[in-house]
């Protein structure tokens, strides 16, 4: 199969039908074999209605996934990633936002130049500059610390990819936002990107708005940010500021020690050692010191094991 177009969605059932349609369209006009994969992600209107009738009408192109609630983009995402059996993938939203005429390029891109993943990059965007401003913020960031210079827009929707990144990258909690971090840190860092055409939104309102998406990107970013320098070696980070804190209370101990040794050779007897505050500093630094190495062998011991991390309730499959 040449394409799969994994498509999360959350009430979205006024632009389904129009999506597809553009969607075959395309496919039909380049010959691509292909499959639709739409992830219900506890959608309240009838989205699911919406897939069940457009599976019926294209029984050999679409499928459709059902979560029993919402979870989120990255777990709608990983359980597409899972089905897709396409020789490229692409992503895109079903706000129709997202053009299916970049599809060609991408494919090309892909099949011809040799990326393992393309990003759409939406050079000129119909959101509010209450969305705008803090994604070119983000995306600063996210460059700067990914080390990935040629991406401009990690967030948008519209990606393709060779289907082995796909099948072996782990999209969890709301790490939606840096699959590109993720491929590379998978070892896929051929990773292009192709300036997408942008479109206002057509029916409703954005899914994916607030302050907190925002606070929870750099936390997130943060956090595959240590998992990909020390998630496989924790114990190289802890260890380190264990012996940093350790040392310290070692050098706490050792002026303990010589000041106590001046008293004695003074004749002074009454001044305890627990009446310095050096004597704190060591028994506060030794302890916090043991904590952090064990907290690195514990680290190394569980790093990223999590039987249930990609665990979600599918209630149907079409």
């Amino acid at each position: 199969m040449d394409i799969s177009i994994v498509i999360p969605l959350y009430n979205e059932d006024e632009s389904l039908p129009e999506l597809y349609s553009w969607i075959e369209r395309v496919m039909n006009k380049n010959n691509y074999s292909f499959e639709v994969i739409f992830i219900n992600d506890g959608s309240t209107d009838r989205s699911w209605q919406v897939i069940q009738e457009l599976q019926s009408q294209s029984p050999n192109h679409v499928k459709g996934i059902k979560f029993r609630r919402n979870y989120g983009k990255s777990p709608a995402l990983y359980c597409g990633f899972k089905e897709a059996e396409g020789d490229v993938v692409i992503t895109m939203d079903a706000d129709l936002q997202d053009s299916p005429d970049e599809i060609p390029e991408l494919f090309r891109m892909i099949k011809e130049e040799g990326y393992d993943l393309v990003s759409g990059y939406k050079q000129k965007r119909y959101d509010p500059i209450s969305k705008t401003i803090p994604t070119k913020l983000f995306n600063a960031t996210a460059r700067k610390i990914s080390g990935i210079k040629n991406l401009h827009d990690f967030n948008c929707g519209l990606k393709a990819y060779r289907k082995e990144v796909v099948k072996n990258i782990e999209v969890y909690g709301e790490m939606h936002r840096y699959i590109p971090y993720l491929a590379k840190n998978a070892g896929f860092d051929k990773i292009g990107e192709k300036v997408v055409h942008h479109q206002a939104r057509k029916y409703g309102s954005s899914k994916f708005m607030g302050l907190n998406r925002f606070v929870n990107g750099y936390l997130d970013l943060l956090t595959l940010w240590f998992l990909g320098t020390f998630g496989k070696k924790p114990m190289h980070v802890f260890g380190f500021l264990g012996s940093i804190v350790f040392f310290i209370g070692f050098i706490a101990i050792l002026v303990i020690g010589i000041n106590k040794i001046i008293d004695l050779s003074n004749g002074i007897y009454h001044h305890l050692i627990t009446d310095s505050p050096w004597f704190y500093i060591a028994l506060t630094t030794m302890m916090i010191g043991t904590q952090l190495f064990l907290a690195g062998f514990l680290g190394d011991l569980i790093s990223r094991s999590s039987s249930q991390r990609n665990d979600y309730q599918i209630e149907e499959k079409i």
